[in-house]
């Protein structure tokens, strides 16, 4: 019974939205009072859903990393790697449905991770790939609560100092480049030198991205096509190589293996996880040296904010000079 009478009058005890709905009682003088109120209740409940129980989300992390690739991360340029990668991590997870997911959860994951010897900068690139999954989807109107990694940190990585090429190990390497039997490597290399580019920057040129004495990169890391100056001799050398080996548009074959063989070669030592970025870091690591911009660096590397770009400025002659005069020793001296 939704009324019955009380000691105090005629009281209401209904459950309007259903079981798991929102309960309400009230008390009235009169039986018709409550019976008109708890029409009026009824009716109340088609019209605000909040008094409706709330439906369980039966969607499962892959589902949510499905909808963020169909509406956002196929328009990537690595939206298919990145989907990949989620995809694996929901799988290692157990796939959990996405209403329960929490920030331990993922914790968990990345704790057994790093045990299996994966590094803390790749568990903090996959924390950012899955939060960026909840951030699109929140945008989208895909999913009404908050983001679940919100508030988890990130590994704080130590700063490694960036190693450089050079002058005497960059001719030993182009020597070495010479002796492995590949049509493209030394071109390629010589363009990251040049202009600071990525590998696969350079590696996919074409040569109508080459014109005017500038080489215009489009397919970018950052989605930002930057022209960059070359010497008149490197154009040269790069459209006299495009007529001699290439058939097509595109400049070079892939070359990967070869400057990895190269580098061997030479027997340069490089720091873990770089290979082909030496390059970058030797051009920027030059710029610097030789009295460059930081600013303009920062637009010729195309990195989206200076912070990136800041790692360089300390190789700059002028770099922190007012210690030598400005330090209370030199200043006690002076006087």
């Amino acid at each position: 019974m939704t009324i019955k009478k009380t000691q105090t009058g005629w009281q209401v005890n209904i459950q309007p939205g259903g079981r798991s709905g929102k309960r309400v009682k009230k008390t009235f003088a009169s039986k018709a009072e409550a019976l008109s109120w708890e029409r009026y209740i009824r009716a109340k409940v088609q019209l605000e859903p909040e008094w409706a129980p709330v439906k369980k989300d039966q969607r499962r992390l892959t589902d949510l990393v499905d909808l963020w690739h169909r509406h956002h991360g196929s328009g990537l340029r690595d939206g298919e790697s990145r989907k990949r990668i989620l995809i694996a991590m929901c799988a290692a997870m157990g796939d959990p449905y996405a209403e329960r997911f929490a920030a331990d959860e993922f914790a968990e994951y990345r704790l057994k991770r790093i045990e299996k010897g994966i590094t803390q900068n790749t568990m903090n690139r996959e924390q950012a790939y899955l939060r960026a999954v909840f951030n699109e989807n929140i945008r989208l109107g895909h999913w009404k609560k908050e983001n679940p990694l919100t508030k988890l940190r990130s590994f704080k990585i130590q700063e490694r100092e960036l190693s450089y090429l050079t002058h005497s190990q960059i001719k030993t390497l182009l020597a070495s480049l010479e002796k492995v039997g590949c049509r493209d490597v030394v071109h390629i290399t010589k363009i990251c030198l040049a202009t600071g580019a990525r590998w696969g920057e350079a590696e996919e040129l074409r040569i109508s991205q080459i014109r005017n004495g500038l080489i215009q990169f489009v397919q970018t890391k950052s989605s930002k096509a930057r022209a960059v100056p070359i010497t008149e001799d490197l154009e040269t050398e790069l459209i006299q190589h495009h007529e001699k080996v290439s058939p097509t548009e595109r400049l070079f074959q892939s070359s990967y293996e070869a400057f990895r063989e190269g580098i061997r070669l030479a027997k340069l030592l490089l720091p873990r996880g770089q290979l082909t970025h030496i390059l970058r870091h030797t051009f920027a690591s030059h710029f610097m040296m030789n009295g460059g911009n930081i600013l303009t660096l920062q637009r010729i590397l195309g990195h989206h904010s200076l912070a990136m770009t800041i790692r360089y400025a300390h190789l700059s002659p002028d770099h922190l000079q007012e210690a030598k005069r400005l330090n209370p020793l030199a200043q006690l001296n002076e006087r």
